[in-house]
């Protein structure tokens, strides 16, 4: 049983991550904000949501975009690392907000992590020219005034891009990290990874699946998609960064799972309900999931 448990949770997590194909570039520019000269960032950023599709903006509610990047100070102008990065979220928002003077950095698991997926990892080969493939595909989608792109893959990071970052997003990815450190360091690797990056006093802001504290740690591994508050802070104070703040935004006390529980049994993914329209009911009365909204710094010196 726990094995078929754990067998599934890669799957779901898989499909719940996976990346739609890109639109074509002219749907793109037909959804890019119009940004005002003079606007404040706030207002720049609400025009950028208001301009993302319907499917996505129906999951603002659970999602909050705005609050989110606000809280993390990101501003337009900066540097951002998006942890592996979506159409939507947060590549295809920040493209627009960051603005010509600032970069999108898409980063991708290590492939010796993908390796560790078993039979659902993808083909190695689309993995040996992953950062190629992100940037000439975001770079199609870029419209007058968007940010630049770069793109990198844990565990080789380019020592130019060392200190030249102001905020890493890590947003409902760490799981994965996570539920594989034991097999081969990676979320050691992705913490050194970060701190590389960033400039001195530089952000990581983190949004996770959040395991109630008194659930097990057997369970609360990532492999189920959730993983605690405090075992996240601890491996982030561990890695030498600084727990500046967090934030309740993104939490949903409806979502209370058991030891049983998968969080791809709920919005959007309903994994477990798809044939069975009274289970996929109480999975959207719940909606979301419970999400903890973390901010840490790299030390100043």
């Amino acid at each position: 049983m726990k094995l078929h448990a754990s067998i599934g949770a890669i799957a779901i997590a898989l499909a719940a991550c996976s990346q739609e194909p890109a639109p074509p570039a002219a749907s793109i520019a037909d959804q890019s904000a119009a940004v005002a000269p003079g606007q404040t960032s706030r207002e720049r950023l609400a025009a950028v949501l208001e301009a993302q599709p319907e499917k996505e903006r129906a999951r603002y509610p659970y999602r909050h975009p705005q609050e989110t990047l606000e809280f993390f100070g990101i501003e337009p102008g900066m540097t951002v690392v998006d942890t592996y990065p979506g159409e939507v979220w947060y590549t295809g928002i920040l493209l627009d907000y960051l603005g010509a003077e600032g970069k999108v950095i898409g980063a991708d698991f290590a492939p010796d992590m993908w390796a560790r997926f078993g039979r659902f990892a993808p083909d190695p080969k689309e993995k040996e020219t992953w950062v190629q493939d992100f940037i000439a595909k975001t770079e199609a989608r870029r419209d007058a005034g968007d940010a630049a792109v770069g793109a990198i893959q844990y565990g080789a990071v380019p020592d130019e891009l060392a200190g030249t970052v102001d905020v890493v997003l890590a947003i409902r990815v760490l799981h994965q990290f996570m539920r594989l450190e034991a097999d081969g360091g990676y979320l050691t690797q992705a913490l050194a990874d970060m701190n590389k990056l960033l400039k001195p006093g530089g952000i990581v802001g983190v949004v996770q699946h959040r395991a109630p504290e008194d659930s097990s740690d057997a369970w609360a591994t990532g492999e189920a998609g959730y993983v605690k508050q405090s075992a996240v802070i601890a491996a982030f104070e561990q890695a030498g960064f600084e727990l500046v703040d967090s934030s309740e935004l993104n939490a949903n006390p409806n979502d209370r799972p058991t030891e049983q529980d998968i969080v791809w049994r709920l919005p959007p993914s309903l994994a477990t309900s798809r044939e069975d329209p009274a289970l996929r009911a109480q999975m959207e009365a719940i909606g979301e999931s419970d999400r903890m909204t973390l901010k840490f710094r790299k030390p100043a010196a």
